[in-house]
């Protein structure tokens, strides 16, 4: 009996919430009473999407009740309300999934408080006839699982009428699809435009700067070469080290657009070489990747190369951020060829507290770019005090 009140007590107490929500409801159905009127008038069409956002908070709230009370969560499709007025009105009246919540609201504000009503004559009923059947004769209860059976009702009802149809599912699915895609070509376009300007920028303070100093030189070469052959010799002998450092700087230029060593020695001796020049202690393990895959591809798999581009350079600035700012002196950097593309792992035993996101740096953030506009993500970890884990995933084709 006693086991019998507290699951009765549970259900009851679930009906009762349905009935304050109910109340909301009916209260919400004077929202859209008074939000159709403004937006007929025009003036106040700015108020609809709010409301509908309002609706959506309640049907929320359904959701996780009726998911709280039998562990199966409801799902939700909703079309984003963002943009300039119009384009957000329009996709307030149109969405399904807000008909779909108009339709549930209504159909609420009556069966919840109906229920809730229903469930206290069962509570009169249950207490007299329930305390006679098994306080005397020891049997199990007839009326109290009669509550139990109201709130499985109406949670029912409800996940019929608030699981959205396969076809609004899918519209929903697609539009944030779309709605990320626009957030990743961002993001791409701002990440090749400070490449363009880092390229521009080595170059001119560069090369560039370096080419001019050697054609001056040469000229000054030329000047003396009759007169004073000594400096002449002097001055080629200083343009040869300028032409050097010239050439220095666009093979840098060069790897940092495209790194050569990718094409020679494929990802795998790419990131070995990164390792070993890093100045921490790295292990390199590598798993369902060919160690020694050159320009023709070995006999392993290679990823595409824009997907090893960004994987080599998501290694190269985690190493670089272990070794400036981490302080620790070792870390490990795992490959993994996965089904349906590439996994990078990187961990260092440093002091931690790298913050993702905008805040998380000019290396962070480029780094979180460049693996979006692959259609990749990024996972940072980074407590106080370490380690500071960072797991990006490339989707590629093998």
């Amino acid at each position: 009996m006693r086991e019998a009140i507290k699951e009765a007590a549970r259900a009851w107490w679930h009906l009762a919430t349905g009935a304050a929500l109910a109340v909301l409801c009916l209260l919400m159905a004077g929202v859209a009473l008074f939000t159709a009127v403004l937006t007929l008038t025009v003036i106040g069409a700015g108020v609809l999407p709010e409301s509908v956002l309002l609706l959506r908070l309640l049907a929320g709230r359904e959701r996780s009740r009726t998911a709280a009370r039998t562990g199966t969560p409801v799902p939700e499709a909703y079309l984003p309300l963002e943009g300039p007025l119009p384009a957000r009105v329009r996709t307030a009246v149109t969405d399904p999934g807000t008909h779909r919540d108009l339709v549930w609201a209504a159909a609420h504000a009556v069966y919840g408080m109906a229920l809730w009503c229903v469930s206290l004559v069962v509570w009169v009923c249950a207490l007299t006839v329930d305390g006679v059947w098994t306080g005397l004769a020891g049997r199990r209860p007839l009326v109290l699982p009669l509550i139990g059976r109201l709130a499985g009702l109406e949670t029912d009802w409800a996940r019929a009428l608030l699981t959205p149809a396969p076809s609004a599912a899918r519209d929903a699915a697609l539009a944030a699809r779309v709605e990320q895609l626009t957030a990743t070509r961002a993001g791409a376009v701002a990440a090749h435009g400070a490449e363009l300007r880092r390229i521009e920028r080595d170059l001119h303070d560069g090369a560039q700067a370096r080419l001019v100093a050697l054609s001056m030189r040469i000229g000054l070469a030329r000047r003396a070469y009759d007169s004073d052959p000594a400096t002449a010799r002097k001055l080629l002998d200083d343009a040869q080290d300028q032409a050097e450092e010239a050439l220095a700087e666009l093979r840098h230029v060069v790897r940092g657009i495209h790194p050569p060593i990718l094409t020679d020695r494929g990802l795998t001796g790419a990131v070995r070489a990164l390792a070993a020049s890093s100045g921490l202690e790295v292990e390199v393990s590598v798993t369902g990747l060919d160690d020694h895959a050159g320009s023709d591809g070995g006999h392993g798999a290679r990823a595409p190369a824009a997907v090893e581009a960004a994987a080599y350079f998501v290694v190269a600035e985690a190493l670089t951020n272990a070794a400036k700012h981490s302080g620790a002196a070792r870390a490990s950097v795992a490959l993994t060829r996965e089904p349906a593309g590439l996994r990078v792992h990187v961990e260092d035993a440093g002091r931690g507290g790298a913050e993702a996101g905008e805040r998380g740096g000019s290396g962070l953030t480029g780094m979180r770019r460049r693996v979006a506009a692959l259609d990749g993500t990024l996972r940072l970890t980074s407590p106080r005090g370490g380690p500071t884990v960072i797991e990006v995933e490339l989707p590629c084709v093998w």
